[in-house]
């Protein structure tokens, strides 16, 4: 068995605009880092261009044809603040949630143990029918939902730690008990989202960190609040919203984390793999915003990945 990496180059050209932090140098530094020897035998995959079917059973039909049709010829359009559309986005939003399906489809048929998609643009803000936060549609979301109509997994759990709420993905299955969604962020900021007291239908777990939170404190939070209901729930498939920008030199956040804290994390979730759902995850890259610290969480990670394969 092996670990996936998806990923596809016209994810460098979704251009967010000069001095933008969701920039392509982001990616192009992950994508640097994951070539170099250590990672030779990922298996390389292409992802493909989504079909308006996957996206259409997370985003409403009518706003993701505002999307696609709002790419323009040429320059820059501000879809939403700060979330901007350049003449190559439509396909890159396209291939970054088609990566996630494909990835579903290559851990479910057994071509790889677990897979990490490496896309851009992001999606954990992305709602049914709002763009917001560098997000148009919701990758996670759309896998989600491909793995249960499709590949019938029926309990499905999403771990969210970047260090912005995943407000987009909490409102898409809120009122849905078999999907779990669990989410470490700082407090209180953007999307001001993530209180303790939003709790879905039960399905909802939310642990806001304060300012400055060290990797201790993460840690404990995500052990104490966050792995028990994620026992309970005993998932068929495990989601990870892999957001770095809690490490402690991004620049839009104020979390004290390094690479050492997103390992750990994904080792006790790899824990939960093993136990109910034969280590079948798949991992999406959402925030961090500091090339380099990015590239080594991400190459942390993707580590982690392979050694659990």
């Amino acid at each position: 068995m092996t670990t996936a990496l998806f990923t596809h180059r016209i994810c460098l050209e979704h251009e967010t605009g000069q001095g933008h932090p969701e920039s392509p140098e982001r990616l192009a530094a992950v994508m640097d880092r994951l070539g170099d020897p250590e990672f030779d035998s990922l298996l390389r995959l292409e992802a493909p261009i989504a079909q308006r079917g996957q996206i259409s059973r997370a985003h409403a039909i009518p706003y993701m044809s505002d999307v696609l049709d709002a790419v323009p010829e040429e320059g820059l359009v501000e879809f939403a603040v700060d979330t901007h559309l350049s003449p190559r986005s439509g396909q890159a939003i396209l291939r970054a949630a088609g990566s996630v399906c494909a990835a579903v489809d290559a851990v479910a048929d057994g071509q790889a143990n677990n897979a990490f998609c490496a896309v851009r643009p992001p999606g954990h803000h992305a709602g049914q029918s709002q763009a917001m936060g560098f997000c148009f549609f919701n990758n996670v979301a759309v896998g989600v939902h491909h793995a249960r109509a499709i590949r019938k997994f029926e309990r499905i759990a999403v771990i969210d730690f970047d260090v912005h709420h995943g407000n987009g993905t909490q409102s898409i299955f809120q009122r849905d008990p078999l999907t779990f969604f669990a989410s470490t962020h700082q407090w209180f900021l953007f999307p001001r989202t993530g209180s303790r007291e939003e709790t879905g239908v039960g399905n909802i777990v939310n642990v806001p960190l304060k300012r400055l939170a060290t990797g201790a404190e993460f840690r404990e939070a995500f052990r104490t609040e966050i792995l028990p209901p994620l026992h309970q729930f005993k998932p068929d498939f495990i989601f990870i919203s892999a957001g770095f920008d809690a490490h402690k030199a991004d620049p839009l956040g104020e979390l004290l984390l390094d690479d050492s804290d997103f390992t750990w994390a994904f080792e006790q979730i790899a824990h939960v793999a093993s136990e109910f759902c034969d280590g079948r995850i798949v991992s999406v890259l959402e925030g961090g915003y500091d090339p380099k610290a990015l590239a080594e969480s991400c190459a942390a990670h993707v580590r982690a990945l392979m050694a659990a394969s």
